[in-house]
């Protein structure tokens, strides 16, 4: 045994070189290790609880805030998305194509007329309720009874507003055609009260032409561009719209027209009656005068009925003499009857004022499309009607 002890001794160095660097190295794994611990526990006891957890709170309450306000987002987009789709889809006029920008017939607020599923020309007023009015309609002469028609003009100034007279077939029956309509509304709320549209006989919209058109420029067929401005302008202003409409109606142009009112919501005779004497008292200068006050007592009586349904048809009509005729259709199968007439001019003057011209008027956007449809008269040659048909 004594031979193997130098090759023992020989190996001694090498292995404990060897394992030499092994236990320094685990040395000072555990050296760090315990440093590690040392300063994990110094950071836990400088640790602030409180103030980690009004930051965690901070966190979670702007990431609520963040995700209901994405929602809420995404809600009303959905809503506005599906609004304006149902808008495109309800929409009543389908244009193929654009017109040029220089034909006259490209104006935004021109008035558009469509048909029906039977073929009849109508024109859409923007109201849920009474969604379209017919572009031209066709009535027959009234007149009065048999009876009245023999007594002096004195006593016969007034139907007997108590009964509903048949039109009697005495002329033929005259076209109307629609010059504009709007929605008449009430108090700051702006509730709607009914649809109002302004005819006029298709005949007589000649001489309306040729007298707005000498009024700008004596010695033209048409308006061109500037001075259908100056025309418009004129018509819209307070002071000289009403100075044109009234020279015009007092000297009978256009010799016939009507105003056709459809209620949106049920109503009655006695708040429409209200709210025309109140028109008609606004403007009459006239006090004292017995025939007037006794054509207002008359005037109030054809309105002594009961209720008016909502899109039911009441005409207010001016006939060649400027005297008034009222007609109501309650959508039975008479049709349209006579409710009574008033015979004084005064009376149609200042109802068709209310809602032609003037500071203030019954429905400021019919008046707008009243102005509108009588641009597109005085655009085209005397005797034409321009109207765009979709």
């Amino acid at each position: 045994m004594l031979h193997h002890q130098p090759a023992v001794r020989h190996l001694l160095p090498s292995v404990t070189r060897s394992l030499g660097p092994t236990i320094r190295i685990s040395r000072r794994t555990l050296l760090s290790r315990s440093q590690g611990s040392a300063s994990r526990r110094q950071a836990l006891e400088t640790l602030n609880v409180r103030r980690l957890s009004q930051e965690a709170e901070d966190y979670q309450r702007t990431r609520r805030n963040f995700l209901a306000a994405g929602a809420v987002a995404g809600i009303v987009s959905f809503v506005f998305t599906a609004w304006k789709l149902k808008e495109a889809l309800s929409d009543p006029s389908r244009l193929d194509s654009a017109l040029p920008v220089t034909d006259p017939r490209a104006g935004g607020s021109r008035k558009v007329v469509v048909h029906d599923e039977e073929g009849r020309e109508i024109v859409p007023t923007g109201n849920a309720t009474v969604p379209e009015f017919p572009r031209t309609i066709t009535l027959p002469a009234y007149s009065l009874p048999a009876a009245a028609r023999g007594q002096p003009e004195e006593s016969a100034a007034t139907t007997a507003p108590s009964t509903l007279l048949i039109p009697t077939p005495v002329d033929a029956e005259t076209e109307y055609t629609l010059v504009g309509v709007g929605t008449r509304t009430v108090s700051f709320l702006s509730i709607q009260v009914y649809v109002v549209g302004y005819y006029i006989a298709t005949a007589d919209i000649a001489e309306l032409q040729a007298r707005l058109i000498k009024k700008i420029n004596p010695i033209a067929s048409t308006l061109v561009s500037t001075e259908k401005d100056e025309l418009r302008q004129n018509l819209l202003d307070p002071i000289e719209g009403e100075r044109i409409w009234e020279e015009l109606l007092t000297s009978g142009v256009p010799a016939r027209s009507a105003f056709r009112v459809v209620p949106v919501r049920d109503t009655d005779f006695h708040h429409l009656r209200d709210g025309f004497v109140r028109a008609i008292q606004a403007r009459s200068d006239k006090k004292g005068d017995e025939r007037l006050t006794e054509a207002m007592r008359d005037f109030r009586q054809l309105f002594n009925r009961g209720k008016v349904p909502k899109q039911k048809e009441l005409l207010l009509i001016r006939n060649k003499d400027g005297y008034l005729q009222v007609v109501y259709d309650e959508g039975k199968k008479a049709g349209k009857q006579l409710l009574g007439s008033v015979h004084d001019e005064r009376i149609t003057r200042a109802l068709w004022l209310n809602y032609l011209a003037g500071k203030k008027v019954a429905s400021e956007p019919a008046r707008n499309s009243i102005v509108q449809g009588i641009m597109e008269f005085v655009e085209r040659p005397v005797g034409t009607v321009a109207l765009q048909v979709v």
